[in-house]
Order: C-alpha cells, then structure tokens, then sequence
C-alpha cells in the first residue's frame, strides 16, 4: 500500500535494510525471529518488531490475502506504555486490511 511504503521510507536505512531483510525472509517462506502474530486482525496478519537504536520500528503485513505478501502499515513505535501496539495504530492496520479485501474481491 502507498501510504505505507512512504511511511516504510522515512525510516532509518539501518532499520528499513534489516526490515527488508525479514520481508524477503518472509516472501521466501521463512519466519523472521523478529515477526509475531499481530492478534485481534485475523490469521495471517503478522507484525515485525524491530529496536534500531533505541527507537522501536514496526511494520504490518497480511500473509493470506490473495497469493502475496501484503505491507498495510509502517510506523516508527513511540508509546512508552510498555509493548502493545497503540489502538490508534490497531485501527488503522484494521482499516487498511478491510480496503484491501475489498479491493482484491
């Protein structure tokens, strides 16, 4: 998704090259030590976590839309309110993944 690359692109190189790393991991067939079931978004929908730096970058995909790996969402973690993944971030992940199923139909 668009918005999501862009938000993938501001990124640190450092953090983007090791996420990429994971992805092609992920496309290969592969389970990063890095990625984890992203629960309450249905199957398939994984997150990787990564601390680059002492900063927490994460990226959203869906494994089981259509025949591809799909990134719906990027962000650089800023909550200090331990490891869950902010609401607002969980509502946006849930409706990018509500267009895309509706888009892939």
């Amino acid at each position: 998704m668009k918005a999501a690359r862009r938000d993938f692109e501001d990124f640190p190189q450092g953090a983007r090259d090791n996420l990429l790393d994971a992805l092609t991991a992920v496309a290969d067939g592969g389970h990063p030590s890095i990625a984890k079931p992203l629960t309450g978004l249905g199957s398939g929908v994984m997150e990787l976590a990564l601390r680059h730096r002492g900063d927490a970058f994460r990226v959203v995909y869906a494994l089981q839309i259509g025949a591809e790996i799909w990134v719906v969402h990027a962000f650089q973690k800023k909550s200090k309110s331990g490891i869950a993944t902010p609401k607002q971030e969980i509502d946006l992940v849930r409706e990018r993944l509500k267009r895309l199923r509706e888009i892939l139909r």
